[in-house]
Parts: structure tokens; C-alpha cells; sequence
């Protein structure tokens, strides 16, 4: 096999590995026979395509002899041949299924599976991340700083739900999705936040993540053209998202929003996004998403960063810490106070939320706070809490930032008290 025909399955690999397993559990209706079939197709075409070629539509392909590798494991399994032919290639591009090919929402469909009720809430976010997105069971450990162990457990625990309680593969009924509504959000949000700020990838940004979180995003708005909230999860993740081309240097290092050039953000989708955020805001009472979309809207609107509205975003984060109190929408609600009142005061704000013990073990607080201390000139304390944050970091990319701060932060203290000697 050349060096280049390796590359291009190795690609295929990454972009379509996903969307052939969901198909492949569609048509299975079972999660371990579709993942075993999947290897199965991958490794038929590391056989046959460097003799064959790659075919014009690799997923058909794919899909095509993942499903007939299935059929003939179940009959191996059950012996009811004693020994079968290996006639499970599909060659003909008339032998494709191409009538299970069409329906682009099979990943959508296996989403709102992995978020059924019956399935414990703890499993649903990683069982998404396995199957919906390809991630594997160690780096979906590394994400939720749990024991390998502990998570392949929850995910083996969630697929024998799924099977014990015959869990339809479907989008649920009209009747019933509003309810199943909250927690498909929330997945597909947290599928889009592992990709724009990843703790199992060296690089921050794994555009694949993001890329399908949008993608899922727009297929829910078009099943749920009503559900504002859809629409404000759309606009957050785009808003976000418009900004990945500034987010990192040239040499993959972190930059601040405050930091970043602005002509590299992308206008077309930071408008599609501000559109959203005025349908998602026009109902009686605006949703998390909607709000955070706002949030977000403001700050890439602005032409600079000195002209960002601090005050407009603090009073948005107070709304949300009324009506969706949690101890992040805090920390962001006193970074942003800091902003218009003053480093003092996001300072107690902080302080506050830091004596609750609610978010000791994780790093922004820290990072946030050493911020504060920077602007006021307090280097030793800032130091400190740099070297909390990089206790609770698990990103490599924010670990490099936090790194270089906590250096930087250093000479300047050193520099000071080299004065006063």
C-alpha cells in the first residue's frame, strides 16, 4: 500500500468512522455487533482497495460490507453454516444499501438513544462520545478524569440498558420530545465544548467535535423548528466557533479572546449566529442557551476589545445566576463584574465562591483570580494562584498558557523586589 493510499483511509477513517457505526447500529440494533462491524469494513478495506481502488462512495461502501461482515459473524456465531465464504465485499455499486444512506439524521436518531431516561445520567454524555463521535474509552476517561476502568464500565453498564429494555433507535414521538428535549441539548453542547476545548487532545480544538456538534445543532432546529432554545444552542456553538481560526497561534499556542485579530473570525457565521440569537430571544423567557448566546454574541460584535459592553454582559450573567444558578455562571459573573467595578471586586466575588469549596478542583477559579491579581500589581499572590490552576489543568494547550503566565508573572515579581533592594 503507498504511502498516500494509507493517508486517504486513514482520513476516511477519521471523517466517516462515526457515521458508519450509527448507520450500522441502526440497521443492527446492537451497539457491539455495529462497533465490531465497523473494524470489520475498515480492515476489508485496507485489503481490497489498494488492488480495487477506493470506490466513488467509501461510506456506502463501508456500510454495505460492515453489515454483511455482521450478518456472517451472527451465523458463525450461531453455527448455522459450519463454515462461510468470504463474500461479504461489495463490489457492484448497485449492491449499496443506498436507501439507508440517505437519512442524514442517523447520528441525531442515536443521540436521542443514548439520552433515553432509562439510561443512567452519568452514562449519557460518554456513551454519546463513543458512538455519536468516535472518541475512544481512554480519552473519553481522560475528559472526565475518571479511572479507565470506571468509565469502559459505565459504557458497557449503559449498551446492556439499551439492549435489556429494547431502547428504540429513533427520534422519539412529537408528543414526547419536548421532554427529551434538555438532555440532547446538553450532550450535543458538551459533544461541541470536548472539541473547543479539548482535555484529551494536545491541540485544544478537535474540529471534528465541533464540526458535528453544529451539524447535530441544525438538524435539531429543523426537527424542532419551535423549540427557541434549539436555536439559542445553534447561535452559542456558531458564535464560538467563529472565532477558531484566532483562537491558537501559528504554533498551536492559546490566545485570550481579548488578544485575538478580529479579521480572522469568520463574519459570515458570527451573523448566521446573531440572527439566531434574536429568534431565541424572543419568547417570554429566555433559556441558558439563549442567554449565553447573547453572552457571546456581544463579545464578537464588538469591534474591539475595548469597546466590548462589560456591563451589558454582567447583567446577562447576573440573569442567568438568577435563573440557572451554577457555580461557573458565578465565576463568569464575577469575572465580568471585574470588568466594570474593578479587579477589587470580582476579587471578593471570587473569594466567596472560593470559601464554598464548590469549584476547588477546577483551575479557571484559580486562573481568574491570578488575572485579578495581575491587574492590581499583587505579583506573588498572582503567582500563587498560577500554580493552583496549574495543579487542576488537564488541557496541554491551557497548561502552556498557564505556564508562560505563571513565568512571566515571575519576572515581574522578581523585577520588583530587585527595586526595592
Amino acid at each position: 500500500m503507498t504511502a498516500e493510499l494509507s493517508h486517504t483511509i486513514s482520513r476516511i477513517y477519521q471523517e466517516q468512522s462515526a457515521r458508519v457505526l450509527a448507520t450500522l447500529i441502526r440497521l443492527l440494533g446492537d451497539f457491539d455487533l455495529a462497533e465490531e462491524a465497523t473494524q470489520d469494513a475498515f480492515a476489508a478495506a485496507v485489503v481490497h482497495w489498494p488492488d480495487s481502488g477506493i470506490p466513488a462512495n467509501p461510506r456506502a461502501w463501508l456500510i454495505s460490507t460492515g453489515r454483511f461482515k455482521a450478518i456472517d459473524r451472527i451465523r458463525r456465531d450461531r453455527r448455522f453454516i459450519a463454515e462461510v465464504p468470504d463474500t461479504t465485499i461489495a463490489t457492484d455499486p448497485k449492491e449499496f444499501v443506498d436507501e439507508d444512506l440517505s437519512i442524514e439524521d442517523d447520528r441525531l436518531r442515536l443521540i436521542f438513544t443514548c439520552c433515553h431516561p432509562a439510561i443512567a445520567s452519568d452514562a449519557r454524555v460518554p456513551l454519546t462520545l463513543r458512538t455519536v463521535c468516535g472518541l475512544t474509552t481512554e480519552e473519553i476517561a481522560r475528559v472526565f478524569l475518571i479511572p479507565l476502568p470506571s468509565m469502559a464500565q459505565r459504557i458497557v453498564r449503559a449498551k446492556a440498558k439499551i439492549r435489556a429494555a429494547g431502547i428504540p433507535y429513533r427520534v422519539p414521538p412529537a408528543d414526547i420530545l419536548p421532554e427529551r428535549l434538555d438532555a440532547v441539548l446538553s450532550v450535543i453542547y458538551l459533544v461541541f465544548t470536548e472539541g473547543y476545548a479539548s482535555m484529551a487532545d494536545p491541540s485544544l480544538v478537535r474540529r471534528d467535535l465541533t464540526g458535528e456538534a453544529i451539524r447535530l445543532g441544525r438538524l435539531l432546529v429543523e426537527l424542532m423548528p419551535a423549540e427557541l432554545e434549539a436555536r439559542g444552542l445553534l447561535a452559542l456553538m456558531l458564535l464560538h466557533d467563529a472565532r477558531r481560526d484566532a483562537r491558537l497561534s501559528d504554533d498551536g499556542e492559546l490566545i485570550l479572546l481579548a488578544e485575538q485579530d478580529r479579521d480572522r473570525w469568520d463574519r459570515e457565521q458570527i451573523e448566521e449566529g446573531a440572527g439566531l440569537v434574536e429568534a431565541a430571544l424572543s419568547g417570554l423567557r429566555a433559556g441558558p442557551y439563549a442567554i449565553q448566546a447573547a453572552i457571546a454574541a456581544l463579545h464578537v460584535q464588538a469591534p474591539t476589545s475595548d469597546d466590548t459592553d462589560w456591563r451589558q454582559i454582567a447583567a446577562l450573567y447576573g440573569l442567568l445566576l438568577t435563573r440557572h444558578p451554577s457555580p461557573v455562571v458565578e465565576l463568569n459573573h464575577a469575572v465580568a463584574v471585574a470588568m466594570v467595578d474593578g479587579p477589587e471586586r470580582g476579587l471578593r466575588l471570587l473569594d466567596a465562591l472560593e470559601a464554598r469549596g464548590a469549584l476547588k478542583s477546577y483551575h479557571l477559579l484559580f486562573a481568574a483570580r491570578a488575572d485579578l491579581y495581575r491587574r492590581l500589581g499583587r505579583w506573588a499572590e498572582a503567582r500563587q494562584e498560577y500554580v493552583e490552576a496549574l495543579k487542576r489543568v488537564t488541557s496541554p494547550a491551557e497548561r502552556r498558557f498557564l505556564d508562560s503566565r505563571l513565568e512571566t508573572t515571575a519576572r515581574l515579581q522578581a523585577g520588583i523586589n530587585n527595586q526595592e533592594s
